[in-house]
C-alpha cells in the first residue's frame, strides 16, 4: 500500500469511527480567491466546495460520492410526479434559528431567480407544497428519476436571516455591488465563517450546535488564496499550509521527496473544453466581418484537428490528463468507448478552413482563466500556437477566475468569441452535461446557461427531455449516445481532457480526496 492510499483510507477510516480528541487549526490553500459567500452565484466547484462547509442542502455525498440524507434525513416518490421530503427536526441556522420547510420553499424561489447561476438545480415548472413544517413536496410536470442527484449543491438558505439583511436578490458574479449574503453567511454547516475578506482570507470555525457527530478534529480552519504555483507550493514545503491545490505537475516529486508533505493525485471528473460563439452574426472579437465564420461546422472542425492533444497531454499536462472524446468522463458514460476524438491533422484542418472560405486564416479572441484549472493558461497559449500553424491568429485574454467567469457568462453578457471552460456534471449524470451546455438558449440565457456559444440544435433539445424521464437504463444510454453523435458530428465543442487531481497535503492530515474535486472539512483530522 503506497503513502498516499495509506492517507485516504486512513481518513476514509476517520470518517467512519469516532471523533478525534484534540481540536486543531487547518491552514490551506487554493490556486484561486473565494469571493461571494452567496451561494447561489457562482456554479463552480471550488466556491460551491468552500460554502459547503458551511452551507448545506437536503443532501450530501459522502467519502465515495454516493448520495446520502442531509437536511432531509429520507424522502419519497408518493406519486409518480410528487417527491415528498421529511426534514431533519431540532436542525439550527448558526444564528439560532430554526430550520423549516418554510426555508426549503424560500430558497427554491431565490436560487431559480434572476441573478443566480444554479438555476438548473430546480426545474423550472416544479412547484413546492409545504406540507407541515418538516415535510416538504416537490410536484413536477413529469418523472424526473434524478431529481435530486444535484442537489448537494444546492444549499438551504435562512428565510428569516435573508429577508431582514434585505438580501433576497442573489449577487450575480458580474455585479459589481454586494449585498449581505456576499459577504456574510449563515448556514446551517459543521463550521460557521467567522470572517472573510474577500480575495484575502477566509476563516472558518467549528460549529457546536451542528446536528451531525463531527467525525473532523478542526476548531478552526484558515483559507489563504495563492495564485503562484511557486509560492503555495512553498508555503506547503516549509510547514505553513497544511494542504495546498492544485500543485503544478512538475512538483509532485519535489513534494513527495520532502520530509512531511506528499502529493496525493487521482482522476477528476472534471472535463477541460473548448467552447466557441455560434450564436452572433458577426463574431464581438474577430477580423472577419459581417459573418460568423465559428457557424460553419467544417471551421469549427478545423479548429479541432489544428490541436495536438496528445502534446498537450505530455508537454504541458507531464501525463496527467486523459484526452477525452466527449464532454463527459468516460467513468461517468457507459457507452463512452464508442466515441474517438477527430486525429490531429493540421493539413486536414487548413484543406478544412480553405473549404470554407478561410484560406488565408483569420484572427479571434479567446478567453481563459489563468488561476481556475489545473495549467489553464498554459493550454491556452498551447492551443493559440497550434491554431496559429493554420493560420489562425489567437489573440489570448487570460486573466483571474473573477473577472473571467463576470465576462464569459451569462451575467456579464457572454461576452466571448472562443473560451476554455471546465465542466463537472454535479449529478454525475449526462444530462447535466446536455441540459447545461448543449440546449439552445436565448441572448439572456434563458435556456442552457452555460452554452455560452449559443448553438441551438433541436434534436439534441427533444433527446435531452427524453432523457430526463427514461427510466430504461439501456433506453437512456442509448438516448445519451445519440445526443453526443449529434454534438461530435458538429463539433460544436472541442473537448480536450479529464484533468487529474494534485493536491499537496502535510503527513499531519488524514483527508479524502474526492474525484469531484471538493475539499470537505469534516472529512479532515490532524494529528
Amino acid at each position: 500500500m503506497n503513502k498516499r492510499t495509506i492517507i485516504i483510507a486512513a481518513a476514509m477510516l476517520a470518517a467512519g469511527t469516532g471523533s478525534a480528541v484534540q481540536a486543531e487549526t487547518l491552514k490551506f490553500a487554493f490556486q484561486g480567491a473565494l469571493n461571494a459567500l452567496d451561494p447561489y452565484s457562482l456554479n463552480e466547484t471550488f466556491t460551491l466546495s468552500s460554502l459547503g462547509n458551511t452551507y448545506e442542502g437536503l443532501t450530501r455525498r459522502g467519502a465515495d460520492l454516493a448520495i446520502e440524507p442531509a437536511l432531509a434525513e429520507s424522502w419519497e416518490i408518493v406519486e409518480p410526479n410528487r417527491w415528498r421530503f421529511h426534514l431533519r427536526k431540532g436542525v439550527k441556522f448558526h444564528n439560532g434559528n430554526d430550520f423549516t420547510a418554510e426555508d426549503v420553499a424560500f430558497s427554491v424561489d431565490r436560487v431559480r431567480s434572476e441573478g443566480s447561476d444554479l438555476t438548473t438545480r430546480v426545474p423550472a415548472d416544479a412547484k413546492v407544497e409545504i406540507v407541515d413544517d418538516h415535510t416538504v413536496d416537490f410536484v413536477l410536470t413529469g418523472p424526473n428519476p434524478i431529481l435530486h442527484y444535484e442537489w448537494d449543491t444546492f444549499y438551504i438558505m435562512d428565510k428569516e436571516w435573508t429577508t431582514e439583511n434585505d438580501a433576497v436578490k442573489v449577487t450575480s458574479a458580474s455585479d459589481t455591488s454586494a449585498n449581505y449574503a456576499a459577504l456574510h453567511a449563515n448556514g446551517t454547516g459543521p463550521f460557521k465563517i467567522a470572517s472573510h475578506e474577500a480575495g484575502v482570507k477566509t476563516v472558518y470555525e467549528k460549529f457546536d450546535g451542528w446536528w451531525d457527530e463531527a467525525k473532523h478534529n478542526l476548531d478552526t480552519v484558515e483559507f489563504t488564496p495563492i495564485g503562484s504555483d511557486a509560492t503555495r507550493v512553498a508555503a506547503l514545503l516549509s510547514g505553513e499550509m497544511d494542504m495546498v491545490y492544485p500543485i503544478p505537475v512538475q512538483d509532485i516529486k519535489r513534494i513527495n521527496d520532502n520530509a512531511g508533505t506528499v502529493a496525493l493525485t487521482g482522476p477528476e471528473l472534471r472535463t477541460i473544453f473548448l467552447g466557441m460563439d455560434q450564436m452572433r452574426d458577426e463574431l464581438l472579437y474577430s477580423d472577419v466581418k459581417g459573418k460568423n465564420p465559428l457557424k460553419d461546422a467544417r471551421v469549427r472542425k478545423a479548429f479541432y484537428q489544428a490541436i495536438d492533444i496528445e502534446g498537450i497531454k505530455k508537454k504541458v499536462m507531464r501525463d496527467l490528463s486523459n484526452p477525452s472524446a466527449l464532454m463527459i468522463s468516460p467513468l461517468l458514460f457507459s457507452k463512452s468507448d464508442e466515441f474517438e476524438r477527430y486525429p490531429y491533422d493540421p493539413e486536414a484542418a487548413k484543406a478544412l478552413l480553405a473549404e470554407a472560405g478561410y484560406a488565408d486564416g483569420f484572427s479571434i479572441g479567446m478567453d481563459c482563466p489563468n488561476d481556475r484549472y489545473v495549467n489553464d493558461e498554459a493550454i491556452c497559449q498551447a492551443v493559440a500556437s497550434m491554431l496559429a500553424r493554420i493560420g489562425v491568429k489567437v489573440n489570448l485574454n487570460a486573466q483571474p477566475k473573477a473577472k473571467y467567469f463576470a465576462k464569459i457568462l451569462a451575467s456579464g453578457g457572454f461576452d466571448t468569441s472562443f473560451y476554455l471552460l471546465g465542466w463537472t456534471p454535479g449529478s454525475f449524470d449526462s444530462w447535466n452535461v446536455l441540459d447545461n451546455l448543449m440546449n439552445c438558449r436565448d441572448e439572456s440565457g434563458k435556456g442552457s446557461p452555460f452554452n455560452n456559444g449559443g448553438f441551438c440544435d433541436e434534436k439534441i433539445d427533444q433527446l435531452t427531455d427524453e432523457i430526463l424521464v427514461e427510466i430504461d437504463p439501456e433506453k437512456r444510454d442509448n438516448l445519451i449516445a445519440e445526443a453526443y453523435r449529434i454534438s461530435h458530428e458538429n463539433a460544436y465543442y472541442i473537448p480536450l481532457h479529464q484533468q487529474s487531481l494534485a493536491w499537496g497535503v502535510s503527513d499531519k492530515l488524514d483527508l479524502v480526496q474526492r474525484a469531484d474535486n471538493q475539499f470537505k472539512f469534516r472529512f479532515v483530522t490532524k494529528n
